[in-house]
């Protein structure tokens, strides 16, 4: 198994490489060069493993026994999912109405994303110890990356996490499972600016290779392979569990699996569309908010970032730049790195791209979509309420709304994605006349001290982040070098 850039400058890199790289040296985003086919008999053979075991089949397919043992992935697997809050790591409530929700955010800081960041942070974890050397994890985040980045590496030798968060844009339950962390490698910055604007000076410092290189500076964001290798799960199991799969009905056809999921930085969407090349009957659906790029760019080839970022009731998908498209957009243009090159490098610097309309036909044959505004997402929040009592965070809200536009028929195997408690959305909660048990862990984050250093808006603010988070990596280098602490 070797991975390749979408760009077509590298190829032949192992996943040990990949893991410990951001984007690619050409700007491109790695992936396999080739997938592995699930075929029919894999599935049926799987069914009925838990959560954690499907993870651990999924990462052997990518990750080459010799550069991790089939015994340690499986220990590095169930250590890293040995703390979530329910035996099963995620877990289906089932409800009214054919509503099927997989919820994945039962983690530390109350997200899917611990599910990918624990595993990833193990196997950085496992090759640093083995290689008796150091790494720096730069992240930006929308909300929940950050945290559970932070949560997932703090105290860890040989790893400094440095997290990058919009402030004022995320919820003060996000904020303080990032600023509280205290630990010596956790270096918090909170920049006056969007999650897309905090992209900028990020891609720059990727950019620049000696920087790179010298400071083992790598990405945590689903830019990283592992991150999006793990999110496959999610789709495996899903279909395991709601498809109606028999194991004993083989020769027969495989049954198909709709699966609806809140969309921002499209990581899990991309991470849907691989599996589906792989050979899982997917039928996928990505719900937007009002930053509704990823549906323009189905529904009429216009791939183009708005003027600003919407602030909304979800925002860790208030995101005008979706990155992890440039994975699914590779993959259903025949992996030809060339073109996606240049359609990116369009995109990176005007913010626009129009999509030919046999490229926009052949992404509308494999991803439907739709958009809800913040009144859909209140209404949503409500009615499945009423219906169920059970309560939506307003990220799944986005998705749940397709279950009311579109109601479950007889036949039809749906699943809808829920990427985050609604305890870390209190004041959608509230706005929407309901209320939520906060869990004690929420409660006394309010009572902890924090730590971080703002990133104004200056005249030139890019650069100024750029040049300030760089001063950052090499003075932390620096103390490490020297076998110091660096804050006292």
């Amino acid at each position: 198994m070797q991975y390749c850039s979408t760009r077509g400058g590298v190829r032949g890199w192992d996943f040990r490489d990949v893991l410990f790289s951001g984007y690619a040296p050409d700007g491109g985003m790695f992936m396999p060069e080739s997938l592995p086919p699930l075929s029919p008999d894999t599935l049926r053979s799987w069914k009925g493993l838990s959560y954690t075991k499907v993870v651990v089949e999924v990462a052997s397919l990518f990750v080459r026994p010799q550069l991790i043992p089939r015994d340690d992935l499986e220990v590095l697997v169930a250590e890293a999912l040995s703390g979530f809050s329910v035996p099963e790591v995620v877990r289906i409530a089932r409800l009214n109405g054919g509503l099927s929700i997989l919820e994945l955010f039962h983690g530390d800081t109350l997200a899917f994303k611990d599910l990918a960041m624990t595993c990833t942070v193990r196997f950085l974890s496992y090759f640093l110890q083995k290689e008796s050397r150091r790494a720096t994890v730069l992240v930006g985040t929308s909300g929940d990356t950050g945290g559970s980045a932070i949560q997932s590496a703090k105290g860890l030798p040989g790893l400094d996490v440095m997290v990058v968060y919009p402030r004022g844009r995320i919820t003060p339950v996000q904020e303080k499972h990032m600023t509280s962390c205290l630990e010596d490698n956790v270096h918090v910055f909170a920049a006056d600016g969007s999650s897309d604007d905090i992209d900028r000076p990020l891609r720059r410092l990727f950019a620049d290779q000696e920087l790179v290189k010298s400071h083992g500076l790598m990405s945590l964001n689903s830019v990283n392979w592992s991150r999006v290798m793990i999110q496959l799960a999610h789709f495996i199991y899903a279909y395991l569990e709601l498809s109606g799969l028999k194991r004993d009905e083989a020769g027969k056809a495989l049954p198909e699996l709709e699966v609806v999921v809140p969309t921002g930085g499209a990581g899990n969407i991309a991470a849907g569309f691989i599996v589906k090349q792989m050979g899982l009957p997917l039928k996928l659906v990505a719900m937007v908010n009002s930053n509704d790029i990823v549906h323009r760019t189905v529904t009429s080839g216009d791939f183009s970032m708005a003027a600003d970022v919407t602030r909304t009731l979800a925002p860790a998908i208030d995101i005008q730049d979706p990155y992890n498209m440039e994975r699914v957009f590779w993959l259903l243009l025949g992996r030809d790195g060339a073109r996606v090159k240049t359609m990116m490098e369009e995109f990176q610097r005007s913010h626009r791209h129009s999509l030919p309309e046999n490229h926009r036909r052949l992404l509308s044959q494999v991803l439907s979509t739709g958009a809800v505004a913040d009144e859909g997402i209140l209404e949503t929040m409500r009615r499945c309420w009423e219906e169920n009592r059970y309560v939506l965070c307003p990220h799944t809200a986005v998705a749940v709304w397709h279950h009311y536009r579109c109601p479950h028929s007889a036949g039809l195997h749906r699943c809808y994605i829920a990427t985050a408690s609604p305890a870390k959305f209190q004041a959608a909660v509230e706005k929407a006349g309901l209320t939520f048990d906060l869990p004690e862990a929420v409660l006394a984050l309010e009572k902890l001290p924090s730590r971080y250093q703002e990133l104004e808006r200056s005249q030139n603010w890019c650069k100024d982040w750029e040049d300030s988070l760089r001063a950052r990596i090499q003075s932390v280098s620096a103390v490490r070098n020297s076998g110091g602490t660096y804050y006292t």
